[in-house]
C-alpha cells in the first residue's frame, strides 16, 4: 500500500506541474500530459480505495 500511495503522490505532482504550465503558459502539449497524468491518478485512486477496503477488514 506504502508504493500505491507513493505512486499517488507521483501522478499528483506530474498533474499539477502540467496542468500549471498549460494554465500560465498556454502550453498545450504539457494540457495532455496533465489529462494523462488524471487518468492515471484515477486509476491509482481506485485501487487505493480498494485497497484500504481491504485492509479495514
Amino acid at each position: 500500500m506504502e508504493k500505491l500511495v507513493a505512486n499517488i503522490n507521483e501522478q499528483i505532482a506530474a498533474f499539477q506541474e502540467n496542468a500549471k504550465l498549460q494554465v500560465e503558459n498556454n502550453n498545450k502539449a504539457a494540457g495532455g500530459r496533465a489529462r494523462k497524468a488524471s487518468l492515471e491518478l484515477e486509476k491509482l485512486l481506485k485501487a487505493f480505495r480498494k485497497a484500504s477496503i481491504e485492509a479495514s477488514k
